[in-house]
């Protein structure tokens, strides 16, 4: 997954190549959580802004907002997490991705983390 990118706020992004990204929680912001027990996703339509909250996740240790990577519009949610928000620990990179922009500048993407940066970041945390 070396296409996937973080923020210092524990999201990815990867781009999906069509000018869309997907988004969703590190596998450390999951392990930080605990067991996800509940997930309030963005409205299809919502604007998603870089460093503005986006989306909720409640755990049984705490509640994390997720604050948005790029700018861009809500094209689809992870309808899945609806009756199953474990996905997010068990599989935060793949099954557990959150939802889907219509990114509207991809020179944003200069300003994230590639996995080599991400991992030293979290590793001085």
């Amino acid at each position: 997954m070396s296409d996937t990118q973080y923020t210092e706020d524990h999201v990815w992004v990867r781009m999906d190549g069509d000018g869309t990204a997907t988004i969703g929680i590190s596998e450390y912001a999951q392990e930080q959580l605990g067991d996800i027990v509940y997930i309030d996703l963005p409205e299809i339509g919502a604007q998603c802004a870089v460093g503005e909250e986006i989306s909720l996740i409640e755990s049984v240790k705490s509640t994390s907002d997720v604050f948005g990577p790029l700018t861009g519009v809500v094209i689809e949610i992870n309808e899945a997490l609806a009756e199953t928000p474990q996905l997010i620990n068990d599989s935060p990179q793949d099954d557990g991705w959150l939802f889907r922009i219509e990114v509207e500048d991809e020179q944003e993407l200069e300003e994230l983390m590639d996995l080599a940066a991400y991992d030293e970041f979290v590793e001085g945390l």
